[in-house]
Order: C-alpha cells, then structure tokens, then sequence
C-alpha cells in the first residue's frame, strides 16, 4: 500500500455523511487535506479536530470558478494535489410524474456540473505531473434504475461515464468510482415527496454508515500507482433489495 503521508487529497462534501469520514479516514492514515463544502463552520470544527495537515475552504461546486480557486488554494498550501475526492451531491428523490422540476436542475447542477467543474479543476494539474487520480462517489443508482430515482440515477450513471471517460482518455492517471449502497447520512433529508420518503425509508431498515465508505475510498487512494481500482460497490450484507 502507498503511504498517504506523501499524498494531498481533496474532499468536496466534507461537513457531514461520507465526505467528513473520509477525512476522519485519510487523515488518521496521515494523508495532507484540502476540505471543501458551503458549511464552513463544521469543516472549521472537523479540520480543528483532525489537526496536523488539514486546510478547509469554502467551496460550492456549482460554480466553476470557486471549484477553481478550491484547487487552486490547495496547490498553493501544500504545493501539488494528488487525488481529488468529487463526494458533495444531493437526493430529492421523486417520480417522475410528479414534476419537481426544479429539484431535477439542482441534482443535474449538483451531481453532474459538481463533478465536471473538479474535473475542470483538477485535470490540467494531474497531466501537467503525469500523476493523479479523480475518486468520483456515485451510488448503486448509477447502475440500475429505481422507482423516484429516475433524475437522480441518470446523474450517477453520468458520474459513471465520466470516471470512466477519464480512464480511458488519459493511461498515466487513475479514475476510481465508488457505488454505495443506502448510507445512514444527512443525504435523504433533501426529499419532500411523500411516496419517496417511503421508499427511502424501507431501504434505511439495512444501511451502511459512513465509514464504510470512506474506507473503501482510502483502499482505492492507498494502491500503488500502477494499480487501478477503478469501481467499488460498498452494499449492506443485509439488504438484497437494492
């Protein structure tokens, strides 16, 4: 296994569920932080916690420029970055008949331009050092469909396709896509139809916590360079619905 010692590592969506127990994670393997997410005051708690090389800032990633300045602050405060964690997304599950059409342009901003503007970000630096490797989180949405999950499995099959795309176009990088399944996390919050809470609900009755996935994201960060994990799907044993 590599020694994370030597590694910077970005995490977007870090103030909570998955995103803030892969820092808890990759920091107690020794690994250099950058944090990102809009709630400042829990990443300011989280990096005061973690201590030793954590840097936290202010980070929406639907915008393109603040994804810039991001990377950018990064860079600036440990010298490189070597792995960019593209965590932050968002769940307002519904049917489809049901219209929430502005729910539909936030989950498409969020779990889609979210990830392309870190890509936007990163990608240059990676193949300017001839190293680097993208951890794109997506979910068991991004390989079968769901009844209220139409919208927000089409955006994790896009995660899939571009993890997959980056694999593909560039040999010297690696591009890793992480698929939970249910994950007890402040995810589901965002859903306001009914039938959906209920569907989210029966699925909660078997679900991960977050720290399984954030070790499954260290696993990934943790091979040697020339090995490329390029998808682990993290599911409960108990659950065979999803």
């Amino acid at each position: 296994m590599a020694d994370l010692s030597n590694k910077v590592v970005l995490v977007t969506g870090a103030s909570s569920g998955i995103g803030e127990a892969a820092a808890r994670e990759l920091a107690a393997a020794g690994a250099k932080l950058m944090l990102g997410a809009r709630r400042t005051d829990r990443l300011d708690r989280l990096a005061s916690e973690l201590g030793g090389d954590v840097a936290f800032r202010r980070l929406d990633v639907t915008d393109r420029s603040d994804f810039e300045a991001f990377v950018a602050a990064a860079e600036e405060r440990f010298g490189r970055i070597d792995v960019l964690v593209n965590n932050a997304g968002v769940m307002p599950l519904s049917p489809l008949a049901s219209l929430q059409t502005e729910q539909w342009d936030w989950m498409i901003d969020v779990n889609i331009r979210g990830v392309l503007n870190g890509i936007a970000a990163a990608l240059p630096r990676f193949v300017a050092q001839g190293s680097g490797q993208f951890v794109n989180v997506a979910s068991l949405g991004a390989h079968y469909v769901v009844p209220t999950g139409a919208v927000y499995c089409a955006t994790k099959f896009a995660v899939w396709a571009l993890t997959d795309g980056i694999r593909r176009e560039h040999k010297d990088l690696r591009a890793t896509i992480i698929s939970p399944g249910v994950v007890v996390s402040e995810l589901g919050d965002t859903i306001t139809d009914a039938t959906a809470r209920e569907v989210m609900a029966s699925f909660r009755e078997s679900a991960l916590t977050a720290d399984a996935i954030a070790r499954a994201i260290r696993f990934a960060i943790e091979q040697p360079e020339d090995v490329d994990v390029s998808e682990i799907i993290v599911r409960p044993t108990a659950s065979n619905v999803i």
